[in-house]
């Protein structure tokens, strides 16, 4: 059974001059065109005598043409058929006309007791408004999509947006958007509002209804009135959080009494609802607009994959531009997480090797047993397995660059092979006594101290020297300043579209977190702790919380006479390392009597329950 639309929805037609025109829509099929004997007829040259029809079928309404030759455009783009929804905007030749779900019966023909019809047709709008409001795409759209709702609904002339800066104190409110009845932008929006009936309700917080200015006994002197000859106006606020954030805006200057109170109530449950949804998307615009800035910041700031921008990294960069096109051995060295292997691979990207193989051999973890196979290849039968011949890395990597991460995980039987095979270019299959020739680049990584290894016969020192010709070291995080924040966000930025996050950005006290934070992981665990976020977090700003970040992730105060106790006894052991352990000349560099190393040496053997540990502990921290 079909059911009429005599009471579900109504046209709204703009003629050249004068008021908007309600048709409603009363038939299941409702004609449009110049002829008299249209459903809707249109006064208008430009239109065909039978332009267009709108048909419904039971659920929707469908807009088809009726003269091939007669243009139709729906929100400005040209159809030939369309199915209508709540605000569409029909242009047929230069006539405008509205489209409404729901009927739009003038106040004077509504009886006081239907009030049951006139709530749920308010809801239905409610609803609609809503749907359209979360589909606009900009803060701007979206507050056009709302006054012209608010014209529809409240059958104002015009309506204004206005918005506060909150970053000033007593800001004026500006205009951010105006429309008129026509749904068409005003050109001089500042002078059709009330000064002073705006300020009231900046000020008050609280909505105002005007039936006719002229004589209202509050505002019939202001001069903005007087000066407007206003008739109809209400006001109502946007807040946020208690907060006003601005004001909406409508009137009609040419019909006293056209608002009732039950409008100020509809138009401000719309305000509340317009508030919510506008918060987000200022929100929204505000996080474009910090995501534009970061890529600007990191145009200046990113070398190749790498960003940084404090002093060291500066010289890092300096270093790894001059060396990157020859092929002199490079050591990159610095804590677990700070980039070692994107240092390699920037030097790999800029030499003249770049065209060939970038082979890893994370030396910390193969085998001891599978690694000198691993690194030079084997030939079938030369242990248990070796069902087929196989090359190794260095075979590998001919024509381009080997990357041995973590070299000082190599057992001293390897260094030998590896040192031979660095001097002589020039490899060995395990199990075979043919050699092969390798034109490879090294370049090399570790967190360990190599020299210290030297000296413990850990590391042997020619290898050293082979592998260090330049070196390249990587600041640990906590000492990179300011470099953390913007790692951070481009991170965040990286994989939240990676993994479908809804989150957009830091809040202030997660971006300060992250600046406070030590970072012992360096990097990689800063990654981490993003992607965690990124996956478990519903929010739309990530928190300290989200990222393990909050008050008992810090490093604790400590008094200060600790601190200078600490830092003293830190110094102390350095100096005496550097010294070689020589008590009596570390006191004479320091300008302390030797009973003052002997006193710091005492509680490096004996240290307190919450004190420091040994002297390699610290030299760790």
């Amino acid at each position: 059974m079909l059911v009429s639309p005599a009471t579900m929805a109504t046209l709204r037609y703009f003629p050249p001059d004068g008021h908007p025109v309600l048709v409603p829509i009363a038939k299941p099929v409702t004609t449009i065109g110049r002829d008299l004997g249209n459903d809707v007829h249109l006064g208008d040259a430009s239109v065909s005598d039978h332009h267009a029809q709108i048909v419904f079928n039971g659920r929707d309404f469908q807009l088809e043409e009726l003269d091939k030759g007669a243009d139709i455009l729906i929100n400005g783009k040209k159809k030939r058929r369309a199915r209508l929804v709540n605000g569409d905007r029909i242009q047929l030749g230069k006539s405008q006309l509205g489209f409404s779900m729901m009927s739009e019966v003038p106040a004077a023909e509504t009886e006081s007791t239907e009030e049951g019809p006139n709530v749920l047709a308010s809801l239905r709008r409610l609803h609609a408004f809503s749907e359209r409001l979360m589909t606009s795409s900009s803060v701007d759209e979206l507050l056009e999509t709302l006054l012209d709702d608010l014209i529809d609904v409240t059958g104002a002339a015009r309506g204004v947006v206005l918005l506060v800066d909150l970053g000033e104190e007593k800001s004026t409110p500006r205009v951010r958007v105006s429309r008129n009845v026509k749904r068409e932008t005003i050109e001089d929006p500042s002078g059709a509002i009330s000064d002073s009936i705006v300020r009231q309700v900046i000020e008050s917080k609280r909505p105002v209804i005007v039936s006719d200015a002229l004589t209202d006994t509050h505002f019939s002197k202001s001069e903005s009135v007087i000066a407007l000859k206003l008739s109809s106006v209400m006001c109502v606020p946007l807040l946020s959080q208690g907060e006003v954030i601005g004001a909406i805006y409508v009137g009609n200057d040419e019909v006293k009494h056209l608002f009732h109170r039950e409008q100020l109530d509809l138009l401000t449950i719309f305000a509340g609802q317009a508030s919510l949804i506008l918060q987000n998307a200022m929100l929204l615009s505000a996080l474009r607009a910090d995501q534009e800035k970061l890529k600007t910041e990191l145009s200046d700031k990113r070398f190749g994959e790498i960003i940084g921008a404090c002093a060291s990294m500066l010289e890092v960069f300096r270093k790894l531009q001059k060396v990157a096109g020859t092929d002199i051995s490079v050591l990159i060295t610095g804590e677990t997480g700070t980039g070692k292997e994107l240092i390699a691979r920037e030097l790999h990207w800029r030499s003249n090797r770049e065209k060939g193989p970038f082979i890893v051999v994370n030396c910390g973890a193969i085998p001891e047993n599978l690694m000198e196979s691993e690194m030079f290849g084997h030939v079938r039968g030369a242990f248990t397995g070796a069902v087929a011949s196989r090359p190794g890395k260095f075979q590998q990597a001919d024509g381009g660059t080997l990357f041995l991460d973590e070299v000082g995980e190599l057992t001293p039987q390897l260094q030998v092979k590896l040192l031979r095979a660095i001097q002589e270019r020039i490899v060995y299959r395990v199990g075979d006594s043919k050699p092969e020739k390798c034109d490879i680049r090294i370049l090399a990584a570790t967190n360990r101290n190599l020299e210290e290894m030297i000296g413990t016969g850990e590391f042997r020192e020619d290898l050293f020297y082979r592998l260090n010709v330049v070196n390249l070291w990587l600041p640990p995080l906590r000492e990179r300043g300011d470099d953390v924040l913007i790692i951070a966000k481009a991170l965040l930025s990286k994989y939240a579209d990676e993994l479908n996050s809804s989150v957009k950005g830091f809040s202030p006290a997660a971006l300060g977190a992250v600046k406070k934070f030590n970072w012992p992981g360096n990097i990689r665990q800063l990654e981490n702790r993003i992607k965690k976020a990124l996956v478990l977090c519903d929010k739309a700003l990530l928190q300290p919380e989200d990222m393990d970040l909050g008050p008992e992730a810090m490093d604790p105060i400590v008094p200060l006479e600790k601190a200078k106790e600490d830092f003293q006894r830190n110094y102390v052991l350095d100096v005496l390392e550097r010294n070689n352990g020589n008590r009596t000349q570390t006191a004479r560099d320091l300008g302390v009597d030797p009973r003052t190393i002997f006193r710091y040496l005492e509680k490096e053997q004996n240290p307190m329950p919450s004190g420091a540990g040994g002297t390699s502990g610290e030299k760790d921290d």
